[in-house]
Order: structure tokens, then C-alpha cells, then sequence
């Protein structure tokens, strides 16, 4: 009896979670990111370099956008003609800009990004814990069919197979359930593993990093009795999330390298643009987020204090 009752909670968990994962629609940038008709034609009468770049530029002045390409330019995407927030990217397969997109997986036909992560780790849990269940309550029948041990009925390669199976699929899943849990803890995507954010003063592979606590609930949320069900929890929209980093004054253009030219005015309050509202509390426990000098700024580097907000 403890066994069924254990298997169907098991089952029903991964079957829940995987259903989620599968018809859960990828979430797409808000319209305050999608060019107007007028930016739309400006772009295309100007010649591409940097004259299209101060379009953009004065499209995504009010947008909270931090994050560029590697030559420095404001993320656009040519396809959905938005301008792309930070951690989104295009689908070729889905064929349109996906919210904090990881991957698009084909076990689920489907994007995993914001709105479906926490449900595709969940599928993941669920699913290993039941292919591990079930390798372990075939076990015993396992052993007896080497020994000799079970009728010579049909039944014994039945009991092969799906231990073979279990034991293989626990193997991969643990494998795969282990890499995104490290993701999870460093606050990271499968994409930026590969390719990592940059922002308007240099590459940083952690910059979205708030510490392993912090992470987690930006995924899992603040309620800790959701964690393990199957809802949606995260914290924020998909289109703003806090960084570590100490940028310069994000109203001033960067240079061709991806790095800001000096700011004159070096007492910036930080975040110059304010968090979304489902995110800000978890910056309460930071220093101040004023700079008084240049040295100070530099120490505000070093210790990686959480001090602007990007998507």
C-alpha cells in the first residue's frame, strides 16, 4: 500500500509538471519594447551603422536595458522589431523573442524560459525521482531474475527491461537535473553558460548573480510551501531582473567596445531606473547605493554589491 500510494503521488507530480512545461506559453516582451511606427521608419531610411544605433538608442532611453552586443549596440531583433530586454533572446524554432530564454527543449516542444522554468525543473525532479522509485522497487525482483530465483515466465524480461530503462533514464536525468540546479544557483541560463551577458562595462558571467538564496527564490519564489507544486511562482515579469554589478551612469551612450566612457558625475544614485516592484525586495538588504567618489566605486566593484536593475 505505501508503495502504490508512493508511486501515484510520484506519477501524478511528473505527469502535472511535464503537462505544465509542455502548454505553458514562452512569454514575449512587453509592447514598451516593441518600436513605434514611427522608430519603425526611421530605422529603415537610415543606413545601417551608427545612425541606426541612435535610433535605437533613443527608442530604449526610458526602457530598462543594460545589456549589448558584443561590438556595444542595443539588442534588436530584426524579426519581432523590438528591442530586445535583457536575458531574451529569438527562437528560430518558435520564431519570436522568448522572456529569459534557456533552451528550447524538444522533450516538451517547447521554449523553457520564464514563464516555463520553474515547471521544467520540477519535470526534471519528478521525473528522476520516479524513474529512481521504480528502479528501486524492481530491484529485488532484479537480483532474483540473475539468480534464478523468479518463475521462467515471460514476466522475468519484463522486469529486465524496466529496470534497464529506469536505471539508464535515472542516470541521464541526474545528469541533467544536477547542470540546471547549478544554473538555478548561479543565477544563469543555458545560453549565457555559452555566451556570456554584456553589459555597458564589460563581460561578466555572474553579473545576474545575487547569491545562491536570492537566486533561488527568483525562480521558486518567496512562499515556500509553492516551491514543490507545479504553479508559478517567480518573481518579476521576465522583462527587469537586479544584477550585482556597479554600471556607470546608464543615461550616457557606451562606447564601440561595450565600455562607458567616463561619467562627470560621479555621485549617481543606483538603480538609475527603479526595479519592478516583485523584485525590489530583494535588494532591502544591500549597503547604500550612492557613490560618493571614484575610489568608492571602485570598492563597490570588488565587493559586488547589488546595485542596478536590469532584464
Amino acid at each position: 500500500v505505501v508503495c502504490l500510494v508512493a508511486y501515484h503521488i510520484f506519477f501524478m507530480l511528473f505527469v502535472w509538471s511535464y503537462w505544465k512545461t509542455i502548454f505553458t506559453l514562452p512569454m514575449n516582451p512587453s509592447k514598451e519594447f516593441h518600436l513605434s511606427y514611427s522608430d519603425k521608419e526611421s530605422l529603415e531610411r537610415e543606413p545601417r551603422g551608427e545612425s541606426q544605433q541612435e535610433v535605437l538608442r533613443r527608442a530604449a532611453k526610458d526602457l530598462p536595458i543594460y545589456t549589448r552586443t558584443m561590438s556595444g549596440a542595443i539588442r534588436y531583433c530584426d524579426r519581432c522589431h523590438l528591442v530586445k530586454p535583457d536575458r531574451c533572446h529569438h527562437c528560430s524554432v518558435c520564431d519570436k523573442c522568448i522572456l529569459k530564454m534557456d533552451h528550447h527543449c524538444p522533450w516538451v516542444n517547447n521554449c523553457v524560459g520564464f514563464s516555463n522554468y520553474k515547471f521544467f525543473l520540477l519535470f526534471l525532479a519528478y521525473s528522476l525521482l520516479y524513474c529512481l522509485f521504480i528502479a528501486a522497487t524492481d530491484l529485488q525482483y532484479f537480483i532474483k531474475f540473475w539468480t534464478n530465483g523468479l518463475p521462467d515466465t515471460q514476466a522475468k524480461f519484463h522486469i529486465m527491461f524496466l529496470f534497464f530503462a529506469a536505471a539508464m533514464f535515472s542516470v541521464s536525468l541526474s545528469s541533467l537535473f544536477g547542470y540546471h540546479c547549478w544554473l538555478v544557483s548561479k543565477n544563469k541560463s543555458t545560453l549565457e553558460v555559452f555566451r556570456a551577458p554584456i553589459f555597458r562595462h564589460r563581460t561578466d558571467k555572474n553579473g545576474f548573480s545575487l547569491g545562491f538564496s536570492k537566486n533561488l527564490r527568483q525562480v521558486f519564489g518567496d512562499e515556500k510551501k509553492y516551491w514543490l507544486l507545479p504553479v508559478f511562482s517567480s518573481l518579476g515579469d521576465g522583462c527587469s531582473f537586479p544584477t550585482c554589478l556597479v554600471n556607470q551612469d546608464p543615461e550616457q551612450a557606451s562606447t564601440p567596445g561595450g565600455l562607458n566612457s567616463t561619467t562627470k558625475n560621479e555621485n549617481h544614485l543606483f538603480p538609475a531606473k527603479p526595479l519592478r516592484d516583485s523584485q525590489s525586495h530583494l535588494l532591502t538588504d544591500t549597503p547604500s547605493w550612492s557613490e560618493t567618489s571614484g575610489k568608492t566605486e571602485k570598492g563597490k566593484v570588488g565587493k559586488g554589491l547589488i546595485l542596478e536593475d536590469t532584464v
